[in-house]
C-alpha cells in the first residue's frame, strides 16, 4: 500500500440480476476468497426471484461471515405487497447482521426498531443537513447516490464526520424502478406470469438506440445504465472526496479481476491505466462509463 495513504475497503454489493442458486453459491464462493472486505446479500429489485429463500440468504451470510467478511442484508428497494412488507421485518429483525436501507419503509421500519443501518444508493440524500438527520437516527454508513458527482460527495459528507461515506465505484448504475416489469414486458408476458425470464438475461437485457448504441438495460422492474461505472483512476479523488468505502457490484463474467484490479489500485499501488487497459481486456458488458463522477451525462466516458 502506498505510504501515508489509507486504505479502501471494498464492498460487493447485491447481485441485482436473476443467476441461478448454483451460480449464486459458486459466486458467493470466490468472493469468500476475494480482497472484498464487505459483502452485500438480498435480493434487491423482485420479489417474485425464488431461486434464494431468506434462510438460504442468512446461511450464506455466516459462512462469509466466517470467512472474515462483513456481511450486510439488503431489502427491497420497491415494496408492493404486505408479503413484502413482512420479509423487510424479519430481515430488520433478525438481529446478526448490520441492514441496509432499500427505500423509506425500511428506514421507518429500522429507525422504529432502534436498529443501526445502511442507507442504501436510493434513499435520496443531497445534503449534509439531511444526512445529519439519518445519522441521528442511526445510519452510520452512507452508500451516497451514483448520479453524485465525486466534488459533491464531501459537501455532503465531510471527512471525519459521524458516518462512512460508500462510493459506488464500479457495475452498472441501477437508475429506476417501477411497478410494471420491463422484461415482461419486452417478452410480451404478465409480470405475474413473467416465466421468470430474467434468468436468461444474467446482466440485465440491453436496450440500445435507433442507431446501435448501448443506453440502458432492463432488470425486470428495474432500470440500469448500459454501462459499467468505473472509477479505478479516482482513487486520489475519491479520497478527497471522504471516501473510505468502494461498491463493486457483481458481473457474471469476469468479477473476480475486477476485485482484485480494484484491490490492487486501490490498496497496494498499482497503476491504475494498466489496470483500465486489464479491464477492457474483459470486455464488460456496455463497456466503460465514469461521466456522472464528472458532472457529464451517465454513459460518457471522462477523456480526463
Amino acid at each position: 500500500m502506498p505510504s501515508n495513504d489509507r486504505s479502501f475497503t471494498l464492498t460487493v454489493g447485491p447481485v441485482l440480476t436473476y443467476w441461478p442458486r448454483r451460480t449464486l453459491v459458486q459466486f458467493y464462493a470466490q468472493v469468500a476468497e476475494s480482497a472484498a472486505g464487505t459483502v452485500v446479500l438480498g435480493e434487491v429489485v423482485c420479489s417474485r426471484r425464488h431461486e434464494m429463500k431468506p434462510d438460504d440468504w442468512l446461511a450464506l451470510a455466516r459462512d462469509l461471515s466466517s470467512a472474515g467478511k462483513e456481511v450486510v442484508l439488503a431489502t427491497q428497494a420497491l415494496l408492493e405487497s404486505e408479503a413484502d412488507l413482512r420479509a423487510l421485518r424479519r430481515i430488520a429483525a433478525q438481529g446478526e447482521f448490520l441492514v441496509e436501507a432499500g427505500d423509506a419503509s425500511a428506514l421507518h421500519v429500522l429507525v422504529q426498531a432502534g436498529v443501526p443501518h445502511v442507507l442504501g444508493p436510493h434513499i435520496n440524500v443531497y445534503s449534509h443537513a439531511a444526512l445529519q438527520e439519518h445519522a441521528r437516527l442511526g445510519a452510520v454508513r452512507w452508500v451516497a447516490p451514483v448520479e453524485l458527482p465525486l466534488a459533491s460527495l464531501a459537501r455532503v459528507n465531510p471527512p471525519g464526520g459521524p458516518i462512512t461515506t460508500e462510493a459506488w465505484a464500479f457495475g452498472r448504475l441501477p437508475l429506476s424502478f417501477s411497478a410494471r416489469c420491463f422484461t415482461a414486458r419486452h417478452h410480451r408476458l404478465a409480470k405475474d406470469q413473467c416465466d421468470f425470464r430474467c434468468l436468461e438475461d444474467p446482466d440485465g437485457l440491453l436496450l440500445s438506440t435507433d442507431d446501435g448504441q448501448p443506453f440502458l438495460a432492463l432488470n425486470g422492474i428495474q432500470t440500469l445504465s448500459a454501462g459499467q461505472q468505473c472509477l479505478i483512476r479516482e482513487r486520489a479523488a475519491l479520497q478527497a472526496a471522504g471516501v473510505s468505502r468502494l461498491r463493486l457490484s457483481p458481473v457474471s463474467q469476469g468479477f473476480g479481476d475486477v476485485v482484485a484490479s480494484f484491490d490492487r489500485v486501490m490498496n497496494q499501488g498499482a497503476d491504475a491505466e494498466d489496470a483500465l487497459a486489464a479491464l477492457r481486456a474483459l470486455a464488460l458488458p456496455g463497456g466503460l462509463v465514469d461521466g456522472y463522477a464528472h458532472q457529464r451525462p451517465g454513459l460518457e466516458w471522462s477523456a480526463a
